[in-house]
Order: structure tokens, then C-alpha cells, then sequence
């Protein structure tokens, strides 16, 4: 796969390039965004393939028989991951957004108080106050540039009206790859405070030489009576447009309450997003290897660079191709910070303070594209901080 090769998404209902302007004020001509989570590669081989076969058989009806897909799912946790799961435990999503949704949905009530880990993926705090419940903010402990939980701090902060924790395995935007002893101790938390657990886990397959990820079913198996997981291919293989992710119940009551009220809302996979799926967990494992080379490699060169400004910090990432940076060493405030990155370097990362508490002095910038746009971008940034 030759990853240097640009690819043109301009004028192709890219939200990532074609929202640059309504969303950053910025012309998709000369403006480089470094904001939302897809990449700027083709999917393996296999999975353009899938595709390119379906639209040349050309009857697109309701898509059944899935146990080919789910197979590929189980073997791929499996192969992956040491996970043993069965496949009448996966349910599936229109992407992991929604599954977090229905997990809250099914499991809690309006009011309840659902408790993030901050900072963390904006979505979650979208569907949270969407469904009328509750955002309990549990922050992250930055220690030495590395994000760690504070579980005496968060017993404090219960009242006894939380219902649910959603847990970011690998972290996003931090990309803290959770160790076994820290997804047994939160499961221990939310044993105490009686707390259904929602593990989003998909950066799973994303991870750098020196981590592994470990499924939180795994770290603590006797979770099962309060734990979902959510899984998906598409940040693994750059096809989240396809918005078809996985929901893991293992235990029998939660299992049957998730699907009775997936049936309420009418939920059922399309057929394009099953099919590329199971092309990608099939015959997609060399691409994904030479992949996480090329990303570690961006990385590098970000991590490199960026730290070279003065007051400027790029977390060291295990996980994820998204560098989470502090620029509170710079002293320069938030529209400062704008004003330099999006107006005058006109590139577009996502602001911190959408991540939550501690995210205000971040900014987060997706490095999964090719190295001559990653290059430029640093050369603009490295340029507009060249004065302070």
C-alpha cells in the first residue's frame, strides 16, 4: 500500500474536507484538516473488492445471513486481542455513537447521571445531555504527560444518582493504552457504586510497539453482568462512512434487554457496511501492519517538531493517530492559540475544550495522512510559532 499517495476527497461529501469552511472558516483549497477521526488512505484491497462486486452484481436489497460476518468478527478478537467471545453475543450498530446511545438509552433512565472520564471524546457528552440524562465529569490526573485515573477522587464525586460509566479503551484524545490492573480497578469502581459499564474500544487495533491493548472483558471476566463493549472495524481501516459498529453483551438479561429495545427503535444493519466488515477482518491484517508503521512514523515526525515549539507539549501516544497537544506552556490563551493555528496557519485541528474538563489548553490533531500534507502542516505551525 503506498501511503505517500494523495488522494483527492474534495467535493466528495467529505465531512472532514468539505465542512472546512461553514465549520473553520477555511477554503478546502489551502486549508489542511487535522480535525475529525478518519485517514487519508484507501481501506485494504479486499475491501475495495467487496464493494466493487456488490455494485457489479447490482441488486442492493436487505442484508441477512450474517454469520459469515460475525465469524470474521469473533476470529478477528480473537487473533487480535485473546478475546473468546460467542457470536450470538454481537449485536450491530450504525457506528458506535449509536451504540453508546443505545446502551445509555436501554440501561438508564432520564436524569440518571452518566460519568465520562475527561478529558474524552466529545460525542459522548452529546448523547448524554440528547437523551436527557445527566454529564458527571470524573477527570483524568495528567501525571508526567501521561493521563492516569483517580479512583479515591471519583468515589467522592458519586451521589448515588450515577447509573453508568463510559470508558474510552484506547484513550481518545490522550491515547493512553489502559494497563489490565486499571480496567479491573474501574470495574471495581463501578462495582461499588452500582454502575453499568459502556467499554468503547474502538482504537483497539490502532496501537504502538511496547503497548497492547486488553479488552476490558478480558481484564475483569467476572464483569459481565454490567459490562458492554463496542467494537468496529472502521477506525481500524478508514471506513467510518460505512457507520457499522458492534455491541458485545455476554450476560443474558443484559443481552436481552439491549435487543428488545434495539427492536423498539427499528434497528438493523445495512448491506455495504457488513460486507466491508468482514472483507477487512478477513484479509485486511497485512495492510493494517503496514499501516501502524506508516502512523509511527507521523507520529515521530509530529511529536518531533511540535515539541520543538517553545510552551508546546504533544502527549506520547500508545494508541490512536490523534497527538493530543498542550499549549499551556506558551502562556498564549485560547483565541491567541486559534489565531495562530486555524487563521494563520490554516489548519484545522479540534479544540480541547470540547473534550471536556482538561482538554482547555489542548488542541488535537490527526496525523493519518500522507507525510508531505503532515510536513506542511508542521512547517505553517512551526512558522506561526517562530515569534514567541
Amino acid at each position: 500500500m503506498d501511503f505517500d499517495q494523495i488522494i483527492e476527497r474534495r467535493q466528495t461529501h467529505s465531512l472532514k474536507w468539505d465542512m472546512l469552511q461553514s465549520l473553520y472558516g477555511l477554503s478546502p483549497d489551502d486549508g489542511i484538516p487535522m480535525w475529525i477521526a478518519d485517514m487519508e488512505f484507501k481501506p485494504p484491497e479486499s475491501v475495495q473488492r467487496a464493494v466493487l462486486e456488490m455494485a457489479e452484481h447490482g441488486v442492493f436489497g436487505y442484508y441477512g445471513d450474517d454469520r459469515s460476518y460475525l465469524v470474521a468478527i469473533r476470529n478477528w478478537l480473537r487473533r487480535r486481542h485473546d478475546w473468546e467471545i460467542e457470536t450470538d453475543w454481537i449485536f450491530t450498530a450504525h457506528g458506535l455513537v449509536n451504540g453508546t446511545a443505545l446502551c445509555i438509552d436501554a440501561f438508564t433512565e432520564p436524569g440518571d447521571g452518566i460519568v465520562i472520564f475527561t478529558p474524552v471524546y466529545h460525542a459522548f457528552s452529546r448523547v448524554i445531555r440528547g437523551l436527557s440524562r445527566k454529564i458527571v465529569e470524573c477527570e483524568l490526573v495528567n501525571r508526567d504527560g501521561r493521563y492516569v485515573m483517580d479512583f479515591e477522587a471519583y468515589d467522592a464525586r458519586m451521589t448515588g444518582r450515577e447509573s453508568m460509566a463510559i470508558l474510552c479503551s484506547p484513550h481518545n484524545p490522550g491515547g493512553r493504552v489502559w494497563t489490565g490492573d486499571e480496567l479491573a480497578e474501574l470495574v471495581r469502581f463501578c462495582e461499588r457504586h452500582d454502575l453499568f459499564l459502556v467499554s468503547d474500544e474502538i482504537h483497539q487495533d490502532l496501537v504502538f510497539d511496547g503497548n497492547r491493548h486488553i479488552p476490558t472483558a478480558v481484564a475483569a471476566p467476572r464483569s459481565s453482568d454490567r459490562l458492554m463493549t463496542l467494537t468496529a472495524a472502521t477506525k481500524t481501516f478508514n471506513i467510518a462512512g460505512c457507520h457499522t459498529g458492534n455491541v458485545i453483551i455476554s450476560d443474558r438479561d443484559l443481552h436481552q434487554r439491549f435487543g428488545t429495545r434495539m427492536m423498539g427503535h427499528g434497528i438493523s444493519p445495512g448491506s455495504f457496511g457488513p460486507n466491508m466488515v468482514e472483507a477487512a477482518y478477513n484479509d485486511g491484517e497485512p495492510w493494517l501492519e503496514e499501516l501502524l508503521t506508516y502512523l509511527d512514523g507521523n507520529r515521530k515526525l509530529f511529536d518531533e517538531t511540535i515539541n520543538a515549539i517553545p510552551g508546546a507539549a504533544s502527549m506520547p501516544l500508545e494508541a490512536t493517530y490523534l497527538a493530543w497537544v498542550d499549549f499551556s506552556g506558551t502562556g498564549l490563551g485560547y483565541t491567541e492559540l486559534v489565531e495562530r493555528i486555524q487563521k494563520r496557519a490554516a489548519v484545522a485541528p479540534s479544540h480541547g475544550h470540547t473534550f471536556g474538563s482538561g482538554g482547555q489548553q489542548f488542541m488535537r490533531f490527526n496525523f493519518a495522512c500522507q507525510r508531505s500534507v503532515l510536513e506542511e502542516a508542521l512547517d505553517r505551525l512551526q512558522l506561526v510559532f517562530s515569534d514567541h
